[in-house]
């Protein structure tokens, strides 16, 4: 067992029903003395693109050894290639569809592998259980990636922009997450949302309670919010609304 193993979960499984459950039953089988953090049990459902910039910025936050075991896959079963990727000692195991596209640009070095490994059962639909737990599991044991290096491209997303200037997650407080950055941003930037033009604030209680502003979250990412409010509601913002700099 790697020394700082840790095994995270990010996937759009949501807590109702039966899958987070059935991925941790397969982890503790295959690894039972590692830790298993919840990261996202609600990542952008069946939408990598807005998920691998939530990815990037959150995995940053882990250190190097951590496992994250990522599955937003509306592909399983497809032709989307299983993928081992590791990036600055981080190392990541999923769907081959652009989900780790952000972390591979950000990463200062990074190696990719297929998984060409194969239980003696996998579903058509669930290789987050039956493929990706197990595969997150050797990983994090110590083991090496159980397949080939990757030789080609083909499962890179060159014309994804670095950042995105869209909304890529609402939280539990109706807060809307962007694609961006906030370093990138001089700090009395404004931004347009939801048919509103915000100034910035470095938290909640610089703003009168309704109003809304943008601010940089805790992991970095330009986040919209309204005071004692709803940003998704009161801007009419869901995961997709874009964002536009206005200065």
């Amino acid at each position: 067992m790697r020394a700082d193993a840790m095994i995270v979960l990010f996937t759009d499984f949501g807590l109702h029903g039966p899958y987070v459950g059935q991925v941790k039953a397969v982890l503790h089988r295959e690894a039972p003395d590692i830790a298993v953090v919840d990261l996202f049990a609600d990542a952008p459902v069946g939408n990598p693109r807005a998920s691998a910039y939530l990815l990037a910025a959150y995995a940053a936050w882990f250190p190097a050894g951590t496992v994250l075991l990522c599955v937003v896959d509306p592909g399983v079963g497809g032709t989307r290639p299983p993928l081992v990727v590791e990036g600055d000692g981080r190392w990541y195991v999923g769907p081959g569809n652009g989900l780790f596209e952000q972390v591979r640009r950000r990463a200062i070095k990074t190696r990719c592998w297929d998984i060409d490994w194969r239980p003696e059962y996998l579903s058509a639909s669930f290789h987050g259980r039956d493929l990706f737990a197990p595969v997150a599991a050797f990983i994090a044991r110590g083991e090496p990636p159980p397949g080939v290096m990757r030789q080609d491209m083909e499962d890179r997303r060159p014309d994804w922009p670095d950042d995105l200037l869209e909304i890529v997650y609402i939280d539990h407080f109706g807060n809307a997450m962007t694609g961006l950055r906030a370093a990138l941003l001089p700090p009395r930037a404004r931004l347009a949302a939801g048919g509103r033009v915000l100034g910035s604030a470095m938290t909640f209680s610089d703003r009168p309670p309704g109003a809304a502003f943008w601010y940089e979250n805790s992991n970095g990412l330009v986040e919209i919010a309204v005071n004692q409010g709803r940003a998704d509601r009161e801007l009419g913002l869901a995961i997709g609304s874009p964002v536009d700099i206005v200065s």
